[in-house]
């Protein structure tokens, strides 16, 4: 791969800062490198002052994230980005927003994941979905799948709190096995529920999926969205 053609990307990050951090470290190891200059370059902008989420979609108390997270798609542009990326779920409610306001593609991660799942799994017909509440209130992968034919199943109400809960928490930087038996007991109920395939479809809860246990296969949007990078990067400018 010629470096000096590879494309850069850049990440608008910080939602939360961990999540960012985690999605740069599956970029770095799904990247074939065999010394420092085979890897990606990456501009992050990792903002935990970009406008809550939560506040504005679930407690419709908050700003509009969307034109915090314009600037910075706007930044990274300038400082040379060549496509972009957003590693959380919920914030994809404002990707046409931020697509409209920048000339380079920013890959899609609820897109990319429908597109994964479907492509590799034809015979599915209820996937469950694990993620914020902000995603299920948007309704993001709900439409998608639902145009394919396709029934989302979601956690109850009191299973979705105790997985809200831990999403907050996880943002805190502190958590453990409270957070992790929290993702575990929704996806035990999403299997029982009839679900043929799990999808972790939040960023924070990315970074505990290596703790998940479930006998259906579960697909992690983070790490879909990580090769996409990796794909994309290889591409020439």
């Amino acid at each position: 791969m010629d470096n000096k053609k590879e494309k850069i990307v850049g990440i608008i990050g910080g939602m939360g800062p961990e999540a960012t951090v985690d999605m740069m470290s599956r970029i770095i190891r799904a990247t074939p490198a065999k010394d420092d200059i085979d890897h990606i370059h990456m501009l992050v902008d990792n903002n935990p002052k970009i406008p809550s989420r939560i506040k504005a979609i679930i407690e419709g108390t908050g700003e509009s994230p969307a034109p915090c997270m314009i600037e910075m798609a706007r930044n990274l542009v300038a400082w040379g980005a060549d496509f972009l990326v957003i590693p959380c779920n919920t914030a994809h409610y404002y990707y046409n927003a931020v697509q409209a306001a920048v000339d380079v593609p920013i890959l899609n991660m609820i897109d990319l994941t429908v597109s994964t799942i479907t492509t590799e799994n034809p015979k599915i017909r209820r996937p469950g979905l694990l993620a914020s509440t902000g995603v299920l209130i948007t309704e993001l992968y709900k439409k998608r799948f639902k145009k394919k034919g396709l029934e989302l199943i979601t956690p109850s109400y009191s299973v979705q709190e105790k997985v809200m809960t831990a999403i907050r928490q996880i943002k805190t930087g502190h958590f453990g096995s409270r957070e992790i038996k929290a993702a575990n007991a929704a996806a035990r109920e999403l299997a029982l529920a009839g679900a043929d395939i799990l999808i972790v479809a939040c960023t924070e809860l990315s970074i505990i999926s290596s703790a998940l246990k479930s006998d259906v296969r579960f697909y992690d949007t983070s790490q879909i969205l990580a090769e996409a990078v990796v794909a994309t990067a290889a591409k020439s400018r």
